[in-house]
C-alpha cells in the first residue's frame, strides 16, 4: 500500500486501519500516525454519517489535533459489501484499532476472531469503557464516569469539597496511550512468533493504573486516600502559594531541600522551630507551616521567588494559564507546538499549530506533515490500491457502501 507523506520513518512499514471515534481511540492511533505509520481512518459514508459526538466540528481544534497525519476513506460496515472491503484491507494491514462496545463489533462481524481469521498476523486493539467482558462490558464508556469509578474524583479537589473532575479527559487519554503501547509490544512480539494478538485496554483500567501510589496505599497499607487540594499527600511542604502578583508551586520534600527552601525564603526561624524539624512534624503541622511560608511569598512576585528558589536548588515554578505556558521560553525551545502550512497537503488552510509529540528520537523524529483529512478524502485512492477500478468504485458509492 502507498501512503501519505511520512510523519516519521520509525513506523513507516506498518499499515493501521483506524475504526475509532471520540477520543480514546483517536488518541491511540495518533501515536502511530505521528511516528509514520500508514494510517487509514475509516468512517461512515456522508449520507450515513452522524458526526463524532465528542470530536466537535471537523474543522475544530479538537478534531484537528486528534486526526493529523492520516488518510481517510468512507466505508459502511453495516453493509456486507462494506465488511468484505474491510477484510480485503485487513489482508494487507498490520493493525486494526477500534473502540466499539464489545457487542457491536461482534454483531457487525468485525471482531478479533473474524478479522484474525483473515490475517493471523493482525494486531487487533480494542479500547472500551470497562473491558471486553464482565458485568459492565456492554455499558457505554465516558471519561468522567471512569474518573469517578476509578477513584480519581474522590482524591481531587479541596478537602470536604466533594468529588472533582480533573481538567482533562485523563481516562480517555491514558487508555489510548496504553493501547498504543500494547500495540507496539504486540508488534515487537510478532517479530518472534510471527503471530498477531488481541490488545485490550479500557478507560476504567487506565484510570485505576494512573492512581499509582494512591492505589498502592490502599492495596498495601489499607489507607483510603482523601482529597488534599493543592497539598501533596506525603511530601511537605509541597503546594500552591500566593505571591504578590499571582501563584506559584513549591515542592520542598526531604530535610535537605526543606532547609534550602527556608533559607532562600529568608526564614531561618522556621528551621529552629521544633515543629518543623522532621518530615513527620512538618506533616502534622502542615497548615501552620504553609501559612508561614505564604506570609513570606506574599511579600514579592512570583518571578522573584521562582528565581530565588531555583538558585537554591528548590523545585518550584509559576502556575500558568495555557497562553502563558505556550509563551514560556523553555516550552518554545522544546518546540512542542508544531506549525504546518496548509499548502503542504494541497489545501489552503493557512498555518495551523498542533500539539506535537512529547517524545524525541534522535534519528527518526516525529513531525506534523498533513492536516486531518476531509471525510472520505482518500477513498478512491485506497480502493484503487486494492485493485478496484473506477466503475466498481462508482457503483459502491452509488449503493452507499462507500
Amino acid at each position: 500500500m502507498t501512503q501519505a507523506p511520512q510523519a516519521s520513518s520509525a513506523l513507516s512499514r506498518f499499515t493501521v486501519l483506524d475504526l475509532t471515534r471520540v477520543r480514546s481511540g483517536p488518541t491511540c492511533v495518533r501515536q502511530l500516525a505521528d511516528w509514520g505509520a500508514n494510517v487509514i481512518k475509516i468512517e461512515l459514508p456522508p449520507a450515513l454519517d452522524e458526526g463524532d459526538p465528542m470530536g466537535g466540528p471537523r474543522a475544530g481544534s479538537d478534531f484537528q489535533n486528534l486526526h493529523r497525519n492520516k488518510r481517510a476513506m468512507t466505508l459502511n460496515l453495516k453493509s456486507p459489501d462494506g465488511v468484505a472491503l474491510l477484510k480485503k484491507l485487513v489482508e494487507k494491514a498490520d493493525v486494526v484499532v477500534e473502540n466499539f462496545r464489545p457487542d457491536v463489533k461482534k454483531r457487525l462481524g468485525i471482531d478479533y476472531e473474524a478479522l484474525s481469521a483473515v490475517n493471523p498476523k493482525l494486531v487487533y486493539a480494542s479500547i472500551s469503557g470497562f473491558g471486553q467482558d464482565g458485568p459492565y462490558a456492554t455499558r457505554p464508556g465516558f471519561d468522567q464516569i471512569a474518573q469517578g469509578m476509578g477513584g480519581l474524583m474522590s482524591i481531587t479537589g479541596l478537602p470536604g469539597q466533594g468529588p472533582v473532575r480533573v481538567g482533562i479527559p485523563i481516562a480517555d487519554l491514558c487508555a489510548g496511550l496504553f493501547a498504543a503501547q500494547g500495540i507496539m509490544i504486540a508488534l515487537l512480539e510478532r517479530e518472534v512468533s510471527g503471530k498477531g494478538q488481541w490488545v485490550q485496554s479500557s478507560l476504567l483500567q487506565a484510570q485505576i493504573f494512573m492512581l499509582d501510589f494512591q492505589a498502592s496505599r490502599w492495596l498495601m497499607e489499607g489507607q483510603v486516600p482523601k482529597q488534599a487540594g493543592n497539598n501533596h499527600p506525603t511530601s511537605i511542604p509541597t503546594g500552591v502559594f500566593t505571591t504578590s502578583d499571582g501563584y506559584m508551586n513549591i515542592a520542598a520534600s526531604g530535610n535537605k531541600i526543606w532547609e534550602r527552601c527556608a533559607k532562600a525564603l529568608g526564614r531561618d526561624d522556621l528551621l529552629a522551630d521544633g515543629r518543623y524539624k522532621t518530615a513527620a512534624g512538618r506533616s502534622e503541622h502542615r497548615d501552620e507551616l504553609n501559612a508561614e511560608i505564604q506570609k513570606t511569598t506574599l511579600t514579592n512576585t512570583t518571578a522573584h521567588w521562582v528565581a530565588a528558589l531555583n538558585d537554591a536548588g528548590v523545585p518550584c515554578g509559576p502556575i500558568y494559564k495555557v497562553d502563558e505556558m505556550f509563551a514560556d521560553p523553555q516550552v518554545q525551545h522544546l518546540g512542542i507546538a508544531q506549525r504546518l502550512n496548509g499548502k503542504l497537503n494541497g489545501g489552503n488552510k493557512g498555518e495551523v499549530a498542533y500539539v506535537g509529540q512529547p517524545i524525541h528520537l534522535s534519528r527518526t523524529p516525529s513531525s506534523i506533515v498533513t492536516h486531518p483529512p476531509e471525510l472520505g478524502e482518500h477513498t478512491d485512492e485506497v480502493l484503487a490500491e486494492l485493485g478496484l477500478d473506477k466503475a466498481t468504485i462508482d457503483d459502491l458509492r452509488a449503493r452507499q457502501v462507500i
